[in-house]
C-alpha cells in the first residue's frame, strides 16, 4: 500500500515549470498509467544483441532521460542532494524501528532467562541453549527463497510488513508456552518469518541509494539491532522490577507480550509509510522519479528494477553461485557473524561479572551504544572516501584484542573492558561489510537478491552451534567460546584481504577496456573513458 503522491517539490518545480508539469519534454501530453501498463520510456535502448546483456535481466542499456539530461551540474547536485534527503526521511525511521523490533523479538529470549524462563519451564541440560539455536534453523531456510520472492513481487512495503505482523503475533505467543517443546516450535517459527526482513531490507536499501551512499545507510539501519541490545536489557530489568508476578504471569511472559504487540503496531503503520522501488513509488514526482531512477543507472550501467517479467528466480542463483567474488564474501560473513554470536548469550556472560540480575542487564547496555556511536563513525568515513577494506578490517583487531582478553583473564575491570570492546569491534566493520557485498555484486537485481540473501543465511548458520559454547558451566571465561570467537575475527580479516586483491586485478581489468562480468559501464566502455565514467568495484 502506499500514500498519494505529493506535489511536485519547489525545486523541481522551478526548473521544469509549471507549464510542462503535464507534458514530455518533448511537448506531448502525458498520459498517466498504473504501475503494471507503463510503457518501456523511450530512453530506454535494445542491446539484447550485445554479448554483455544476453542474459534475461539484462536487456536495456539506458541514455538519461531528457528531464535529468538537461540540468546543469549544479542544479543536478541540488535536486539529487534534496532527493536523497527526502528518501532518507521517508525509509530510513521505518526500517530502523522495524529492525529494532526484529531483533529484539530475536534475542529476547536471553534476557528472558535472567527474567525466571529457564526456571519456571524447569529447563535442563543443554535445552535453554537448543531453544536459542533452533531460531536460526528456520531463519536459514527461509532466507534465499524470501528474497527471491520478494524482488519477484516488486513490492517489499507490503511483504516486508505482512512478514512482521505474522513474527509479532509467533513473538508475542511465546508468553503461552509452558513446555520446552512447546517453546521450540515457537521459535522454529519465528526465526522462519523473521528471516525475511534482514536480506530484503539490505537488497531494499541497494534497490534506491548508490553506492557510495550505501555504507551509511546500513550501519544506520544496522543501528537498529544494536539499540535493541541496549534496550532489552533496559526494557527486561523495567518488567523484571516491575512486573514479576502481576496477574500471575511471570516477568518473562510479559515480555514477550508487551514487545510483541509493540512488533504488531509498528508494522501496521510501516505499510502505510514505506515505499516501494524507485520506479514502482507513487510518493515521488515523476521528475524526482525519473531522477531517483537514472542515478542509479549512472551508479551501475543499468536500471535497476525494470518489472517482474525481468527477475527469475533459478537465473539469480545461478548468476549468484558462479560468482568467486560471493564465496569470498560468504566466508567473510559468516566469520563476521561466528565472532558476533556472543551478542546471542550477551546477558549470560555479563553476568559471569557477579552482579545481580538487574544490575548485569544494566550493564549490557554501554557497549552497545559505543557500538553504535562507532558504527556511525566508521561507516560515515567509509562513504565519504570510498574504501571499504581498512574500514572492515581495523575494528576486527580490536576485536581480536577483545576475546583474547576475555579468555585470560577472572579479574572484573579488564572482563568489562573486553566487553566493551567486543560489540563495537565485531558490528563497526561488519555493517561495512554489509554494504560490500551490494557494491561487488550490483547486477543484475535477481543476482544481488539471491546473494545477498545467501549469504545472510549462511553467516547465521554459526548460531546453530554457537549457543552450546556458552554454558553457564563454561563462564566466566568460555575459553573455548573466545578462542573460537578470536579465530574466526583473524579468518575474516584474510577473507576481506582476498577480496581486495580480487577486485584490485579486476578494477585494472576494466581500466584496460576490457569486458569484466558484473561491470557495466555508463554509455560505452571505451579504454580512457571508462576510467572516468565507468563501473568501478569499491575497494
Amino acid at each position: 500500500m502506499s500514500t498519494p503522491s505529493p506535489a511536485p517539490s519547489r525545486g523541481l518545480e522551478r526548473l521544469w515549470g509549471k507549464k510542462n508539469r503535464n507534458r514530455h519534454a518533448d511537448g506531448a501530453p502525458e498520459v498517466s498509467y498504473s504501475d503494471d501498463q507503463k510503457p518501456e520510456p523511450e530512453h530506454l535502448s535494445d542491446t539484447s544483441n550485445d554479448p554483455e546483456t544476453k542474459d534475461p535481466s539484462v536487456r536495456k542499456r539506458r541514455e538519461a532521460p531528457p528531464l535529468v539530461r538537461d540540468l546543469a551540474p549544479e542544479e543536478r547536485a541540488r535536486l539529487e542532494t534534496a532527493l536523497v534527503k527526502k528518501i532518507d526521511l521517508r525509509l530510513l525511521p521505518m526500517l530502523i524501528l522495524m529492525y529494532l523490533m526484529n531483533y529484539l523479538d530475536r534475542n529476547n529470549i536471553a534476557a528472558a532467562r535472567l527474567a525466571g524462563l529457564e526456571e519456571e519451564l524447569e529447563l535442563t541440560g543443554t535445552q535453554y541453549l537448543t531453544a536459542v539455536s533452533i531460531l536460526f534453523v528456520g531463519y536459514i531456510l527461509m532466507q534465499v527463497p524470501s528474497n527471491l520472492f520478494l524482488n519477484k513481487i516488486g513490492k517489499p512495503a507490503i511483504y516486508l510488513s505482512s512478514c512482521m505482523v505474522v513474527w509479532g503475533v509467533i513473538s508475542a505467543a511465546t508468553a503461552a508456552a509452558n513446555t520446552f517443546g512447546g517453546l521450540l516450535a515457537i521459535r522454529f517459527f519465528l526465526g522462519f518469518v523473521e528471516a525475511a526482513y534482514f536480506p530484503g531490507c539490505l537488497f531494499f536499501l541497494s534497490s534506491w541509494y548508490t553506492r557510495k551512499e550505501l555504507g551509511f545507510r546500513t550501519a544506520i539501519l544496522y543501528s537498529g539491532s544494536l539499540l535493541s541490545g541496549a534496550f532489552s536489557g533496559l526494557i527486561t530489568a523495567g518488567i523484571t522490577g516491575g512486573l514479576d508476578h502481576k496477574r500471575g504471569l511471570r516477568a518473562w511472559r510479559w515480555l514477550f507480550i508487551i514487545e510483541g504487540a509493540i512488533t504488531i503496531a509498528i508494522a501496521f503503520a510501516a505499510v502505510l509509510i514505506l515505499p516501494n522501488f524507485p520506479r514502482t513509488t507513487t510518493w515521488l514526482t515523476e521528475n524526482e522519479r525519473q531522477l531517483a531512477v537514472w542515478r542509479l543507472d549512472e551508479d551501475i550501467g543499468e536500471d535497476d528494477w525494470l518489472g517482474s517479467e525481468q527477475q527469475t528466480f533459478s537465473h539469480g542463483m545461478k548468476l549468484a553461485f558462479s560468482d568467486i567474488k560471493m564465496w569470498v564474501l560468504m566466508v567473510l560473513l559468516f566469520c563476521f557473524v561466528a565472532s558476533g554470536t556472543v551478542t546471542n548469550l550477551f546477558p549470560t556472560v555479563v553476568k559471569t561479572l557477579g552482579y545481580s540480575n538487574i544490575i548485569s542487564l544494566l550493564l549490557t547496555v554501554p557497549p552497545y551504544v559505543l557500538g553504535v556511536i562507532t558504527t556511525f563513525c566508521n561507516s560515515w568515513h567509509a562513504d565519504r572516501t570510498g574504501e571499504r577494506y581498512f574500514h572492515i578490517t581495523l575494528p576486527l583487531y580490536f576485536a581480536v584484542i577483545a576475546f583474547i582478553i576475555a579468555a585470560a583473564t577472572t579479574k572484573t575491570a579488564p572482563r568489562y573492558l573486553s566487553m566493551m570492546l567486543m560489540i563495537p569491534g565485531v558490528y563497526t566493520g561488519y555493517v561495512v561489510a554489509l554494504a560490500w557485498i551490494s557494491n561487488t555484486l550490483p547486477r543484475p537485481p535477481a543476482k544481488r537478491a539471491a546473494a545477498l540473501a545467501a549469504i545472510n543465511a549462511v553467516s547465521n548458520a554459526s548460531s546453530i552451534y554457537a549457543s552450546y559454547m556458552y554454558p553457564e558451566s563454561a563462564g566466566p571465561r568460555y575459553i573455548v567460546a573466545m578462542s573460537v570467537n578470536c579465530v574466526t575475527a583473524f579468518i575474516a580479516i584474510c577473507a576481506a584481504t582476498v577480496l581486495r586483491f580480487i577486485l584490485v586485478h579486476l578494477n585494472k581489468k576494466l581500466d584496460r577496456g576490457e569486458v569484466v562480468e558484473g561491470a557495466v559501464a555508463v554509455g560505452e566502455a571505451i579504454p580512457g573513458e571508462a576510467a572516468k565514467k565507468g563501473f568501478r568495484f569499491v575497494l
